[in-house]
């Protein structure tokens, strides 16, 4: 089968509109009056100062259908509970057949019984168009060229009991006859709402059945209740509240869309609807996202947009749901053009016919694929398909499977589609807009700048600041995009940055004009347009804002101001490959790196001054001498250094600063960085051997500082380069990288490249970009517990090739999860806990969890004695969550308590994980106990409130110990960063390095009395996560798993996972990978609670240590909290990954203590309930599970580090073999040998019971001196035991250690 492409022909409309014109000739000649309304019509006036019941709504509508039947049809798609009809008025020319290559848009309205002005509003739009059709050029044109459903009322039930008057809708008429909301009722992608069955809510299943049956393309659901349009998602995996963005595919355009409405309409256009029951609440442009305002599972708009093939949005349209009928009339006017204007958007997109090559026959059903946008579309049954799009260039493809079972799927892919503008968009042509003021900023005047142009431009920019100067001024970035607040799948982060040495001015500015230039011709320039909607553009003036206060205008060559605030290069400072930088990391760099890890930068430029030339990596060597030193991906620096280059006629000479440096020779205006001069600890270098970035320095001119006259001329010579650099982000190739499963993107999977020795990473929802030279290239895709997967690409010069994959898990037909045992793991509860924890590990999920759970908190050190007033404060006023637990007193008899939060606190849970968090075991470092203090305060504010805390809490049990070491908290001093003043108890003991205090005991008891899955330990004086064990030992099976749990915590740091730790107070040296360590590398020593934690209670424990400064002043302790919540929740997320199961005999009955062995190496048993649960790094585990009695067990199970643990259910059958024999022929022989020893047994007790009996108390008596020197020997030989198996061989037995023995 062969498939062809055929456009909508234009002769297809002309003929549409030369028929309908035949129409209008003929009738107007037979009776002028025909066209209006057909003889004998009883049709009556529109006098909009009344509600319609369903009588009346029914006779007007048949009337209007009667009156204009050649445009008109009336039907209903069903009937609702009380038995009303749905009515449906049908608007086109031949209302009563389909035409190919006519799209299908529809309104819906009155969805909620009691949101009243659309029902009526949708009645005036019908007689509108009806009315204006052969008057008015646009209503003739829509109506000929569109098929228009328009259905009043979808809750005719609803409506009769709803009151006119009753704003806030107390009258009981939003919801059916059967009292179900009917915007709650559809089916959810995130599996939280089903249908409940045509009796509950037929209104429902006919709405679904007319979706399925009708290809529409475009719709809006018109509502009540304030003023505003909202966009898909309406919901999210969290059913958070309020304040979640839930992104679709296509959210640019439903953005773009709702501005349609918005704008046309003069108040909600405003984003202040100014609704008396919510007058602070406002919306930007008049738009939002659904579930960004409110949480809405089972809505409309979301079913028509992943299961209907149709867009849809929601319309408010008034904040009284049912006004008085006099407000009727304006509600029309504000309305009118915003529908009008929002139909005419089905047209915009692209559109054609998809046929059988070889016999012409229209293909039905054939998906639609636009590259880069993750949702398909399907043909009609004729073969035409509308596929709304934005302005741009887009690769699609038809995809249809093969007729037989298993025939390879056939498809063709069009060749790249221009969308053509439209309003507001002006066609090529246009002359740009040019910034016509040019001066120098300082810190000042560009904030003002700055500001000025994120107020004005609001819609596409986003200002945010990544850190501080040291003189503390804010690092600013400017963000310019679509939609600029959010990473959109698809599409490419590009960063310029300037005025990293602060006298290097030219880039500052052009920067500025740069944002100017963007902002201004976004909407009016095409290429300025396709830029920005295509590309997520960050932007930063100055890197050095410090610097820049002290330069000089007009120096030339000099060095003040170069250097930050310390004095240091910042072009200097960045961990190197070759060389390690002592000097330590200033706030700038710190910031810088930060920055770079948290966004998936794909190309950047950092712009300098003193030269004219691109300079590319590497930038040094390992000889730290000025030859050329070639990256890996050499040939793509020297392609996008001469993209930049080429656009500057001047730098492409080579000859850059004949009377300054007359020998400088740069051919084609381009260099590599070490053959220039070698620069170590350079931002360049740091950038490509880090992240996905590719970054390459530009000198913009052999003047420093220039005259601010000179400026115009700096931005006539760059901005065409400028605008060229950015185009190069587009090239390579990109795509994603997902499960074949469940077509989930996977985070961190690799895109290797054949003989080309740099990787790159996946983001957080599994697209990549990957920067290439034109070519052919054998493309590799990995991923912890996949197959890889390997494709080849042939790359062009001018756009990405889009290259998916969906990779296979390791072992997918048994890969343990939730299909294995079906009645253990669908339940709704597992299937929310499952979606959120994957929402929580991708994209934002964590960040807009902490942002949606700020408590506005006041921080201030709390001594021990108001520790106690705290904890209990928090279980009397939150009793239902909440137990607090004694586990034993400090040397001076302060207690040691536990807070306990979960949905059952104190009740055992096996099923559950039991995650720790504790703090204070050194009483100088009292941050810990501070944060603890904070996070146990925001997680009990926020259950009810917030969904993914609620859930979270629900599902897992979590003990918070703030303070170990009360009594060296109470020695303790603030501000001292380095006093050893309150590290030890008050018998000068560092609790971590013994067991005989009493605090030690205490926590030895806790942990081995609860089967914790993970521990978490707060202390100070340091800036990394350190992972077991302290003790020297040579090697830990478990390495990979402690070392990816404190990865986990650093990564959502925003200080540690750069890797830069560096503490000048105590010598901790920086340049620690991903800022983790082996804790033995940071402080090796004995008797650890972490080592105690891994030995004897089985669990992972890590030490965050949250700071240099022990002890740093109270007003740092909100800043400390801000740098550390994201982490501590992620924790409460990692905690229920891995791998957890269910071990049980045949019958279902629990097995107690079997053994649990993945990959052989890692052990764990079965608890209460035959419950386990181990933590593992992502990857592929064979389990084999052993139990007394049973034959063994053997499972495959694939981990992944964005989804829940995978469950495995073991069920042992009973073992019936001993020795290798059947159980019955060994237990009958047992029985015979039995027998026969008991007989000899008594034979020989019978024949020597009188010679026994004359010397048996002698021996006794002889040997009872030796007796009792055996008796004291050992019970003095299990106490030395303390010390000889403090830290045991791990060959020794469990039963040779103190711990087992419970001495």
């Amino acid at each position: 089968m062969v498939l062809i492409w055929e456009p909508l022909p234009k002769t297809l409309k002309q003929l549409v509109l030369l028929s309908a014109l035949f129409r209008l000739v003929v009738s107007q000649g037979e009776d002028k009056k025909q066209l209006r309304r057909s003889t004998g019509a009883s049709e009556t006036v529109e006098t909009y100062n009344q509600y319609y019941n369903y009588v009346d709504l029914t006779k007007r509508l048949q009337a209007l259908a009667q009156s204009y039947p050649h445009i008109a049809n009336l039907s209903s798609i069903g009937r609702s509970v009380e038995g009303r009809e749905l009515w449906v008025m049908r608007v086109t020319v031949e209302p009563n057949k389909d035409t190919p290559g006519k799209p299908k848009f529809k309104y819906v309205g009155n969805m909620h019984g009691d949101e009243t002005v659309s029902r009526q509003v949708l009645v005036y739009l019908v007689e509108y168009l009806l009315a204006k059709y052969g008057e008015e050029d646009r209503i003739t044109q829509l109506v000929n060229s569109t098929d228009i459903y328009i259905m009043p009322s979808m809750n005719p039930d609803g409506f009769e009991k709803s009151k006119e008057g009753d704003c806030e809708g107390v009258n009981d008429g939003r919801n059916n006859a059967r009292h179900k909301d009917l915007n709650r009722s559809f089916p959810d992608q995130f599996e939280g709402t089903t249908v409940s069955g045509p009796d509950t809510i037929p209104e429902v299943m006919e709405v679904i059945k007319w979706i399925k049956e009708n290809k529409f393309v475009l719709s809006g659901n018109l509502h009540g209740g304030s003023v505003v349009a909202s966009y898909p998602f309406d919901d999210s995996a969290s059913h958070q509240q309020g304040g979640f963005y839930s992104q679709s595919a296509d959210d640019s355009l439903f953005r773009y869309l709702a501005l349609v409405y918005s704008q046309n309409h003069p108040v909600m256009k405003t984003g202040h609807p100014k609704c008396p029951d919510s007058l602070g609440e406002t919306f930007k442009d008049g738009i939002t996202n659904g579930a960004k305002w409110y949480d809405v599972p089972g809505g409309m708009q979301d079913y028509n947009y992943l299961y209907g093939n149709c867009l849809e949005i929601t319309m408010e349209l008034s904040c009284c749901k049912h006004p008085a009928a006099s407000e009727l009339p304006r509600e029309w006017d504000l309305n009118r053009e915003s529908l009008l204007a929002y139909m005419e958007k089905v047209h915009m997109g692209v559109r054609g016919f998809v046929k059988d090559a070889v016999s012409g026959a229209a293909l039905s059903n054939v998906s639609i694929v636009v590259a880069d946008i993750r949702h398909n579309l399907t043909t009609a049954k004729f073969g035409d398909y509308y596929r709304l799009l934005l302005p741009g260039t887009y690769n699609i493809t038809a995809v249809v499977s093969g007729e037989a079972s298993g025939e390879t799927p056939q498809t063709t892919t069009s060749t790249p589609s221009t969308i053509p503008t439209t309003p507001p968009f002006v066609p090529p042509g246009h002359e740009p807009i040019h910034p016509k003021e040019f001066r120098h900023h300082n810190y000042a005047d560009m904030e003002l700048f700055l500001r000025k142009y994120s107020n004005e431009f609001s819609s596409i920019t986003h200002l945010y600041s990544i850190g501080r100067s040291v003189q503390d001024r804010e690092l600013y970035v400017m963000i310019i995009s679509d939609n600029p607040n959010v990473h959109e799948h698809g599409e490419p982060e590009f960063k310029y940055v300037g005025n990293m040495h602060g006298n290097e001015v030219v880039g500052r500015e052009l920067l500025l004009n740069l944002i100017e230039y963007l902002c201004r011709n976004y909407g009016t320039d095409l290429e300025v347009t396709q830029l920005v909607n295509s590309t997520r553009i960050h932007i930063m003036p100055s890197m050095n804002p410090d610097g820049y206060e002290v330069a000089v205008e007009g120096d030339v060559k000099g060095y003040r101001g170069r250097n930050n605030s310390n004095d240091y290069d910042l072009n200097r400072n960045f961990p190197d490959q070759f060389v390690t930088i002592t000097e330590p990391r200033q706030p700038e760099t710190i910031a810088v790196m930060s920055w770079l890890k948290s966004t998936p930068f794909v190309l950047s430029a950092n712009l300098h001054g003193g030269s004219l030339v691109v300079n590319y990596p590497f930038d040094d060597d390992k000889e730290e001498l000025s030859h050329y030193s070639r990256s890996p991906d050499d040939e793509v620096f020297k392609q996008v250094a001469k993209a930049y280059s080429q656009e500057n006629p001047l730098m492409y000479k080579g000859h850059p600063c004949d009377d300054l440096d007359p020998e400088d020779y740069f051919k084609d205006g381009i260099t590599n960085g070490a053959n220039w001069y070698t620069v170590p600890g350079g931002m360049q270098d740091w950038n490509y051997i880090n992240t996905n970035c590719f970054e390459v320095t530009i000198e913009l001119g052999c003047v420093k500082y220039p005259l601010a006259k000179e400026l115009p001329k700096y931005w006539e010579q760059n901005w065409r380069a400028l605008l060229q650099f950015m185009h190069q982000v587009h090239t390579g190739i990109k795509g994603t990288v997902s499960d074949d499963q469940d077509k989930v993107g996977i985070p961190n999977a690799t895109i290797s490249v054949g003989r080309i020795d740099h990787n790159v990473t996946t983001g957080h929802t599994g697209d990549y970009w990957r920067l290439l030279v034109p070519g052919t290239y054998a493309v590799t895709a990995s991923a912890d517990g996949y197959k890889p997967l390997t494709t080849y690409a042939t790359v062009s010069k001018d756009r990405a090739e889009v290259v998916d994959f969906r990779l296979t898990r390791l072992n997918s037909e048994n890969t343990g999860h939730a299909s294995t045992v079906p009645q253990l793991t669908r339940s709704p509860s597992d299937r929310e806990l499952n979606s959120l924890i994957k929402e929580l590990s991708l994209d934002q999920g964590l960040e807009q969890l902490v942002k949606s759970t700020a408590t506005g908190s006041s921080f201030r050190y709390r001594h021990p004695k108001d520790l106690e007033a705290v904890l209990r404060g928090l279980t009397l006023n939150f009793p239902q969550i909440t137990s607090l637990h004694r586990l034993g007193q400090s040397v001076e008899f302060r207690h040691i308590l536990a807070l306990e939060i979960s949905n059952n606190p104190a009740e055992p849970e096996p099923s559950e994980p039991k995650i720790r968090f504790v703090a204070g075991i050194h009483g100088n470092a009292p941050v810990g106990t501070e944060l603890l203090l904070e996070f146990a305060a925001s997680l009990c504010i926020n259950y009810g409130k917030n969904t993914a805390i609620s859930k979270l809490i629900n599902e897992t049990h979590i003990f918070i110990v703030p303070s170990i070491n009360p009594d060296g908290r109470e020695q303790a001093a603030e501000k001292k960063c380095s006093s050893s003043r309150g590290l030890t108890n008050s018998n000068d003991k560092d609790l971590d390095k013994t067991f005989f205090e009493p605090e030690t005991k205490a926590m030895m008891n806790f942990i081995q009395s609860h089967d914790f899955s993970l521990s978490v330990a707060l202390d100070g004086g340091a800036l990394v996560v350190t992972y077991p064990y302290d003790k020297p030992v040579q090697t830990v099976n478990s390495e990979a798993t402690l070392k990816y749990l404190a990865k986990v915590y650093a990564k959502n740091h925003p200080k540690m996972h750069p890797g830069d730790t560096a503490c000048s107070n105590n010598g901790q040296m920086g340049n620690v990978p991903d800022g983790v360590m082996r804790a033995a590398e940071l402080q090796s020593h004995l008797g650890s609670m972490k080592d105690f934690s891994m030995d004897y209670g089985h669990c992972p424990e890590i030490t965050v240590y949250t700071g240099c400064c022990l002890f740093p002043a109270a007003n740092q302790l909100g800043t400390l909290w801000a740098e550390n919540k994201k982490a501590l929740l992620s924790m409460l997320v990692e905690v229920h990954k891995g791998v957890r199961g269910v071990v049980r005999d045949r019958s279902g009955k629990p097995i107690v203590g079997a053994t649990i062995f993945l990959n052989t190496t890692l052990k764990a048993s079965t608890s209460e309930g035959g419950y386990f649960h181990v933590l593992v790094h992502p990857g592929y585990y064979n389990i084999d599970a052993i139990a007394e009695g049973y034959q063994s067990h053997h499972k495959q199970v694939v981990v992944t580090s964005h989804e829940a643990a995978a469950f495995v259910l073991i069920e042992f059958d009973v073992d019936n073999n001993i020795f290798g024999l059947q159980r019955e022929f060994v237990v009958a022989s047992a029985s015979m040998t039995a027998l026969v020893l008991t007989a000899c047994i008594i034979w020989c007790v019978c024949s020597a019971k009188s010679d026994h009996q004359k010397d048996g108390f002698h021996r006794l008596r002889q040997h009872r001196d030796e007796y009792d020197d055996e008796i004291h020997l050992n019970s003095m030989g299990s106490k030395k035991s303390l010390l000889a198996h403090e830290f045991q061989d791990e060959s020794e037995s469990d039963e040779e250690t103190l711990y087992a023995n419970k001495i």
